[in-house]
């Protein structure tokens, strides 16, 4: 082998092992815009091809870890009261969030034997109690748990369990989870992540070198290159995938670089009800990382902690992509009074 191949060899061995680069972090006067590839046409196509897949009443209610095993979790879900609790078994369970016997607010109330005691008087009220308390259909997947309030989308049937991306096994990643509120429609969430071109302008301080595969990318299906920032002059380069599964959900999926297989969900799940204005959602982002590196699995042992990072940089993007998600509501609100 000629020294040039085992230089070459050398090389690609070491960007192998070591995922970070040497990326000076572009400064606002030599970035290159993005607007011109941002064409709100593309982004209103993905959107709708979005829309058109159905929640079959499945919406995120709340982190797993936000469920404890003694106590009832209370949520507001597209203007319903939801009380949640977890069975003997640990499962999920959920129903009507007010007591039938005098309309107490089943929140924070001790939980026996899988059965929920009204702090009011002691109402007993689960599975197998009269009346059966436990009446809308709940699923936990082990980082959220989803609800199931009825038939959302006109003609289409409730599902057994909603649609889940594919994630990578739970026990050989970390999985952190943050939830936001803003005044916005769950459709502005799904659109601002349908636009990744706002990524290094938004937030350079997470992002570079930023570019869409228009070749790769549908309308069903985004594929981009993006440099994750650790500073100013170093990054970690992954090229990415963003899908719908639902019209409440994306997904970005790593597909090559570091963290191959770790995913982003971001769910929207509406706190008011349908056509009530101003609308109120609730986006809950997981964030399930995953490595086949040494230095992961010590992270691992170290996840309490390193939970703590991902969640303050989730909740610093999120800060910004609200204000943007709200003002895509606030437009179409008001082109819609005029």
């Amino acid at each position: 082998m000629s020294l040039l191949g085992t230089d070459r060899s050398f090389r690609e061995e070491v960007r192998h092992r070591v995922p970070v680069r040497y990326l000076p972090q572009t400064t606002p006067d030599h970035l290159r815009g993005t607007w011109r590839d941002a064409k709100p046409a593309k982004i209103d196509e993905s959107l709708a091809a979005a829309m058109r897949r159905p929640t079959h009443g499945w919406l995120i209610a709340a982190a797993s870890s936000d469920v404890p095993a003694d106590r009832t979790l209370m949520r507001t879900i597209a203007g319903r009261e939801v009380v949640l609790w977890r069975d003997t078994d640990g499962s999920v369970l959920a129903g009507p969030g007010a007591c039938p016997h005098l309309g107490a607010r089943l929140e924070d109330c001790d939980v026996v034997s899988g059965t929920v005691l009204c702090k009011w008087h002691g109402m007993p009220l689960g599975r197998t109690t009269r009346p059966a308390w436990a009446t809308y259909a709940s699923y936990d997947d082990g980082v959220l748990v989803w609800v199931r309030l009825g038939q959302v989308e006109p003609g289409v049937q409730p599902t057994d369990t909603p649609v889940l991306a594919t994630r990578p096994p739970l026990d050989d990643s970390i999985a952190s989870v943050i939830s936001l509120a803003v005044t916005c429609e769950p459709r502005d969430i799904i659109a601002n992540r349908l636009d990744p071109w706002h990524g290094a302008w938004l937030h350079p301080y997470a992002f570079s070198d930023l570019s869409v595969d228009e070749g790769e990318s549908t309308p069903d299906k985004l594929v981009l290159d993006v440099a994750y920032r650790l500073g100013r002059t170093f990054a970690v380069p992954v090229r990415a995938e963003f899908t719908c599964p639902d019209s409440h959900t994306i997904i970005m999926t790593i597909t090559d670089g570091e963290g191959v297989g770790s995913v982003v969900e971001t769910h929207a799940t509406p706190l008011t009800a349908p056509g009530v204005h101003p609308a109120r959602t609730v986006m809950t982002e997981a964030v399930v990382a995953t490595s086949e590196r040494f230095g992961f699995r010590v992270a691992r042992g170290l996840a309490s902690l390193v939970k703590v990072g991902m969640r303050a940089s989730a909740t610093q993007l999120w800060a910004d992509d609200l204000v943007y998600a709200a003002r895509l509501y606030e437009l179409r609100r008001a082109a819609a009074d005029r």
